[in-house]
């Protein structure tokens, strides 16, 4: 009888470890970034605050089993891994200045609350952090993804096509910068903010763009970059509420409702006029219709505000033919303005030519490609292959979709311009 009461208790500590450890990973998907952050802020140090994370959550399974869960699961964590990076620090016998500052009273009883407003800032100052200007892009779109969004560094280099390797490298060179130059976790001051929240904003629409046209590779999207990217997006306009924040969200927002419609359930490449757009997700398109007139409402025309009313514009036609082209180039004529490039030029001459006819187009884009600036876009190629198509120009579609066959590296466009040259 002993025997099976023993049995029996044994069974039911395994259901209740079982439970816990379910709710812990629960916990750690919603609130492991967040405790990250903070402990950043507490112990100066990413690497220290990484391993104390885990360690706290490891904590986490044992003493709640027993203790059953804390009231704030969130402070507990904060509060358990900085005691266990105290522990740390002692254990490799150097004790400093730092660890004066963190062994202080409160040492002895853990955190009952942490304020959400602080945790979120620490978030934000954690995000500009990763894209300080000082590190290379590279850096802080791999910092980004592993610090901010919690991808693991295979994860990353598969996004992307690289080596884990390199990808840890950056990541570690990021954080060695991040020391040695002693960039200050922080929010910057008023008068720094556009020029850094310019640089995150890059940050997150190239995450996005890798996810939502991938540069190379099986497929034509990665859903899971695209998602962290709009995610990335809501919780920086949350903290920081400004117009180009709300029209970068709507851009990827519109751009990501057309995910389904722009691959056939073989993979293969369709082309935004060639789309089915009952396919296109219309509670993306609905919130990035609210968020961007949101940005507009500021009356402060930034690039990505107005690329996401170029988008809405799309999103309100019922076909390519209905779409109101004279509308979108006015709209890229801004957006030139305030963003000079000549993939901008590009899309505006692919504007005109579907408002003017493709005759027009096709000596715009001749004209941006005597410039080199474009020779090694295989878009550009491919664009004014198309013109030539529809102009009966043979032979000059051939030439420009076999330069743009022989840039382009993503396996479904490589596909799509493969079919088109042997349709001629």
């Amino acid at each position: 009888m002993r025997a099976l009461t023993l049995m029996g208790a044994a069974f039911m500590n395994e259901i209740a470890t079982r439970a816990v450890s379910e709710w812990v990973e629960t916990i750690y998907r919603t609130e492991s970034r967040r405790v990250f952050a903070t402990l950043i802020r507490l112990l100066g140090d990413f690497d220290l605050a990484e391993e104390a994370l885990h360690e706290a959550f490891a904590a986490a399974v044992q003493q709640w089993t027993r203790d059953g869960v804390p009231k704030n699961p969130r402070s507990w964590l904060i509060s358990a891994g900085r005691f266990k990076a105290i522990d740390t620090l002692r254990r490799r016998a150097r004790f400093n200045a730092s660890l004066s500052e963190l062994s202080r009273p409160e040492e002895s009883a853990p955190l009952e609350a942490t304020d959400d407003i602080e945790v979120e800032d620490d978030r934000l100052r954690l995000i500009f952090t990763c894209c300080h200007p000082a590190l290379a892009p590279s850096t802080q779109v791999a910092l980004t993804l592993r610090e901010i969004c919690g991808l693991k560094t295979e994860e990353i280099a598969s996004a992307f096509l690289s080596a884990p390797p390199t990808i840890a490298q950056r990541i570690v060179r990021g954080k060695a910068k991040i020391r040695d130059a002693r960039i200050p976790y922080e929010v910057p001051a008023i008068v720094d903010l556009p020029d850094r929240l310019d640089s995150v904003l890059s940050v997150i629409y190239l995450v996005f763009n890798e996810g939502y046209s991938a540069s190379s590779g099986e497929s034509v999207t990665r859903s899971d970059l695209s998602s962290e990217a709009i995610r990335l997006g809501r919780l920086l306009g949350e903290l920081l509420p400004d117009p180009e924040t709300m029209g970068l969200l709507a851009l990827m927002l519109f751009q990501e409702s057309r995910r389904t419609a722009r691959t056939s359930p073989d993979g293969d490449l369709i082309l935004l006029e060639d789309q089915d757009r009952s396919f296109w997700n219309q509670e993306q398109i609905a919130e990035g219709k609210t968020r961007v007139e949101q940005a507009l409402s500021y009356q402060q025309l930034g690039a990505y505000t107005i690329q996401a009313a170029i988008a809405a514009v799309h999103a309100d036609a019922s076909s390519a033919s209905a779409t109101n082209w004279a509308q979108i180039v006015a709209l890229y004529d801004l957006l030139a303005q305030a963003q000079p490039s000549p993939v901008i030029d590009l899309n505006r001459a692919v504007a005109v030519a579907m408002r003017d006819g493709p005759l027009v187009g096709l000596q715009l884009i001749d004209n941006i490609l005597a410039q080199d600036t474009l020779t090694d876009y295989h878009l550009a190629h491919a664009a004014r292959a198309d013109l030539c198509r529809r102009l009966g120009k043979t032979v000059d579609a051939k030439a420009s979709y076999r330069q743009a066959l022989a840039i382009a590296r993503q396996e479904p466009e490589r596909r799509f311009l493969e079919k088109r040259l042997a349709e001629l």
